[in-house]
Formats: structure tokens, C-alpha cells, sequence
């Protein structure tokens, strides 16, 4: 027997670090997919081939799915769509792989528990676990750690966005890791003030409210990065953010930043072409990521 599933990434678009201390996030699922397929053997082998692979170490994943026993099956793990010009972009292409393979695996959706213990066991306990709730939900949403707690939101119908690739990969558990090392700093209580004021701004729908509230969220992610040595703004986010001051747009890193991408929003499609042709040296790609209105999916073989 056969079965197949898949799940869409993630982009923290506010809340970033915060979230791990309690504060809310807001999320977009974004659609690309990670595909898992098993098929059952007989022998009692498990045989994983991985087209198109690229992020976390399959093995890895496998077990953390698994809890360390292999099923009898081949599985076939594929998150090439992850993937821009050879490099990962930083949208969650583990945390969509793990909840895509629980769901081959059982042949259900119902796996929002196992997949963050399976998250929590693949990430060493580091990692809130927005991006297991964004692959298995889809759709935009709030995010709290507590319960966990998920929320959905409204796109405002006057909010255009585009995605932007830095070019340069980043390690969210190296931040993770780096943070934990660092004594916490007055911005810190900042940034957990001021993500619920941006979550508010998200709940309210109104695109006018949202642009403005990033304005002094971004300030604040600023020294909480520099404060902690995070190194969030770096891979060009720092032009870019302001470049889009000055053109009176919003520019900000996608998640823990350091490379990855970014977010770019506006009240114009054709401002942001605008601003994307006018700032072509700092733009290395305008990825074409939209919304995912759909988690987690069993596909028909």
C-alpha cells in the first residue's frame, strides 16, 4: 500500500524571537510543498530516497517521526520546492516534511499533537513551533506557544506584499543557539510589548494600521538584534529595510533573519514593482510565494 502527503511552509512575518517567551506571532503558510509518499515492504527494511531533498538530515526527521523506529516501508521525501537557484530559502522545509510524513505514515490529518513532538524531538526542545502549526493549518494565523494556540486572520484585500530572497541561507537554530548564550537586554522586554501591538494591528485587517504599527516594531527588532548579537538584519535586510523607509514602504527579515528572506508590503502591487526595478542591485529575487489557504494534505497516487 501507498500513501502520500504533503504540507506548505511557513513566514513569520511578526513576533519573531518574541514568540519564544510567550508573546504572540503572526504566520503565513506559503505554497510550497513538502511531499512524502510511503509505500509498505514486506522484508521489515526501511529504504529512504530523498529526490530533491534539502534542509535537516532525512535520517533525522525519520526518527524524530518515528521516535526512533523505522517502519517497514520505502519512503520517498522530497522538498525541492523549497529550494531557489540551489539554496533552502528559510521557509520551514523540516517542520513542512515532518508533519507531511506523520500524515503519509498514519493516513490522517489528525496529527497536530505527534508533529510538534516529533518537532520538539527533532529541534532538542529549541523552536516554538510556529512552522508545525503553519504546515498543518495553513492559511494566515496568530501563534502562541501556550497550548499552543492558533488563530486565524484575514488577509486585508488592500495590503499587497512580495517575498525577497537574500541569496544567502541562514540557520535558524544557530540564532536559537546563539541567543541562549547572550545575557537579555531591555529591547528584549520591548519586543515583547511590541508584538502584541502588531498582532492587534493583523487582528484589525486594516492595511494602514499594519504599516504603521511595523514601523516602530521594526525599531525595536533592531536593537533587540544588535542588543543580542543576532545579526537579524544582516544578508542585506538592513539596506533593504532602509530603502523602504525612504520610499515610504515596509521592509522587514522573514523569522530569525541573518539571510533567508524578507518581507516587503505596501498598499500598491505597483509600488513594490517599483521599488523591487529602482533597487535591483540590493534584490537578488522576488520569490513568488503566495498565501496557502491549505495545511496538511493526503494527495491521491
Amino acid at each position: 500500500m501507498t500513501r502520500s502527503a504533503s504540507a506548505p511552509g511557513k513566514i513569520v512575518l511578526a513576533g519573531e524571537y518574541a514568540v519564544l517567551w510567550g508573546a504572540p506571532a503572526v504566520c503565513m503558510a506559503v505554497d510550497r510543498r513538502a511531499v512524502a509518499t510511503v509505500s509498505d515492504r514486506a522484508d521489515g527494511l526501511c529504504r529512504i530516497a530523498t529526490p530533491g531533498f534539502d534542509g535537516d538530515d532525512p535520517f533525522r526527521i525519520v526518527d524524530a517521526v518515528t521516535d526512533g523506529v523505522r517502519p517497514p516501508c520505502d519512503l520517498e521525501l522530497d522538498t525541492s520546492a523549497f529550494v531557489s537557484d540551489g539554496d533552502k530559502t528559510g521557509i520551514g522545509s523540516s517542520a513542512a516534511l515532518t508533519v507531511a510524513l506523520l500524515a503519509a505514515l498514519e493516513n490522517s490529518v489528525d496529527i497536530y499533537s505527534a508533529a510538534m513532538a516529533a518537532h520538539k524531538r527533532l529541534q532538542q526542545g529549541m523552536g516554538s513551533g510556529v512552522d508545525i502549526a503553519a504546515a498543518v493549518h495553513g492559511g494566515l494565523f496568530e501563534y502562541e506557544m501556550t497550548g499552543p494556540t492558533v488563530r486565524p486572520l484575514t488577509w486585508p484585500e488592500d495590503l499587497a506584499y512580495r517575498v525577497i530572497w537574500t541569496g544567502v541561507s541562514a540557520s535558524t537554530a544557530a540564532k536559537l543557539s546563539q541567543l541562549e548564550d547572550r545575557e537579555s537586554h531591555p529591547s528584549r522586554a520591548a519586543l515583547l510589548q511590541a508584538a502584541p501591538r502588531i498582532r492587534d494591528a493583523w487582528r484589525a485587517a486594516d492595511a494602514s494600521g499594519i504599516l504603521a504599527e511595523y514601523a516602530s516594531y521594526i525599531a525595536v527588532l533592531r536593537q533587540f538584534s544588535v542588543d543580542h548579537g543576532l545579526g537579524i538584519f544582516d544578508a542585506g535586510h538592513e539596506e533593504l529595510t532602509d530603502a523602504a523607509m525612504l520610499d515610504d514602504l515596509v521592509y522587514k527579515p522573514a523569522g530569525a533573519g541573518g539571510g533567508d528572506i524578507g518581507t516587503l508590503f505596501g498598499r500598491s502591487e505597483a509600488d513594490l514593482d517599483a521599488f523591487v526595478k529602482r533597487h535591483a542591485g540590493l534584490v537578488r529575487a522576488v520569490l513568488p510565494y503566495k498565501l496557502e489557504a491549505q495545511g496538511v494534505r493526503l494527495e491521491r497516487r
